[in-house]
């Protein structure tokens, strides 16, 4: 479809106050855990300010900075992704910012707009204030904040990153745009629709002039759905040439592998930290992706563009952050009080179902080791080995 045709099929919406992604119609519960928070700093963007704390926090602590889709509010996105179960579950704070309709008319973020992307400036310097605000009053580790985003929020995510770098860990874009592509409208719907394609030298330069920062650079994780017809699933691809460049790294993945059935490519460093990772979810439209996490459990609600498609996004970029080892005290204290089940001896003849199962469970760790086991490869002979030492029939 050609950029007139998009602009005219744009035009015959219902509103054009700003740049349109789809209209999120969820609406959160009435007993969302989200607190407004008011008065926590310079707000030239004009936001609002929505914070979950849960009452056990892990340490360090850490913070995820967590931004909304088109027509969404903070809340119905947590309930929709999920992100305060997480929070709770695994004992990290969490602030999301919420757009207003005084700044754009279906209250997308304004990832575009000069105004909202600059250091220090508009939107960006309000999100910035919320952080320097969590991490002040809850004794947020600074080496611990990371953020994430929908579409016009994953677009403001690219943003942060770009303008704050030397403030987050590590990014996370789930079907958004990568920073300085636009600087006005026409731009934008350029960059949603088609997605052109720009060296990965030029891409990098963006950020390097969006603030002073050489580096290092966060980490980011990309994700994107193969039938996304609203945001041009080559802006994942861009995304990762841009963060590519500024970390250094070759343009062929260091690993290809399938996580629940899609496609995951990743890129480390020389101590085996995985620094650039993307998410190809093949088949699925624009949205967040949700299913069953590693641990079988569910985070968020199936809904409008919280698509159902068996893997956990929310779970696998907390994950990404390093956020997801974490135990509460109260299952600690749990599990030490639980007297130890009494050893039951194998049969020196038939030691096969055990073995079996020990050689499975290798292989099923192996497929989701940390960035660490990526660089090394997968070697079937050591989880071999390693299984038959746990089975204790080697030393």
């Amino acid at each position: 479809m050609s950029l007139a045709k998009n602009v005219d099929l744009l035009r015959r919406l219902p509103r054009m106050d700003g740049l349109r992604l789809p209209y999120f119609g969820a609406s959160a519960d009435a007993s969302s855990p989200l607190e407004e928070v008011t008065g926590f700093g310079d707000n030239p963007g004009a936001l609002r300010m929505f914070a979950f704390v849960p009452a056990q926090l892990q340490k360090p602590r850490a913070l995820v900075v967590v931004l909304h889709g088109c027509g969404q509010t903070a809340a119905a996105y947590d309930l929709g992704a999920g992100w305060s179960t997480l929070a709770r579950h695994y004992g990290f704070a969490l602030v999301m910012p919420e757009q207003q309709r005084i700044n754009n008319g279906n209250t997308c973020f304004n990832w575009f707009n000069p105004e909202d992307t600059a250091r220090d400036s508009g939107e960006a310097r309000s999100i910035r204030e919320m952080i320097a605000h969590m991490v002040e009053t809850h004794r947020i580790d600074p080496r611990r904040v990371f953020i994430t985003g929908l579409s016009a929020g994953g677009g403001m995510t690219s943003v942060m990153l770009a303008t704050y770098p030397e403030v987050f860990a590590a990014g996370a874009v789930i079907a958004g745009l990568p920073y300085g592509i636009a600087s006005n409208l026409r731009e934008a719907l350029d960059g949603m629709f088609h997605s052109p394609a720009r060296p990965e030298r030029e891409l990098g330069d963006f950020v390097r002039r969006a603030s002073n920062h050489r580096g290092p650079w966060p980490k980011i994780s990309v994700w994107h759905g193969g039938a996304d017809r609203t945001v041009n699933p080559g802006n994942a691809n861009e995304i990762v040439k841009q963060w590519l460049d500024l970390h250094d790294l070759p343009m062929t993945p260091m690993a290809e592998t399938n996580v629940d059935g899609y496609p995951r490519q990743a890129w480390w460093n020389k101590d085996g930290e995985t620094l650039v990772e993307s998410y190809a979810i093949t088949g699925m439209a624009h949205g967040t992706p949700l299913g069953l996490a590693d641990n079988d459990q569910r985070y968020g609600i199936e809904g409008a563009f919280l698509i159902e498609a068996g893997i956990s996004s929310s779970y696998h970029i907390a994950k990404f952050f390093g956020l997801t080892g974490w135990i509460p005290d109260t299952a600690k204290k749990k599990a030490e009080a639980k007297p130890a089940a009494p050893a039951k001896a194998v049969p020196a003849r038939s030691p096969a179902p055990h073995l079996a199962r020990s050689i499975r469970a290798a292989v099923a760790e192996e497929a989701a080791e940390s960035k660490r086991e990526e660089s090394r490869g997968f070697d079937l002979g050591q989880i071999i080995t390693r299984a038959l030492t746990a089975a204790g029939l080697m030393k």
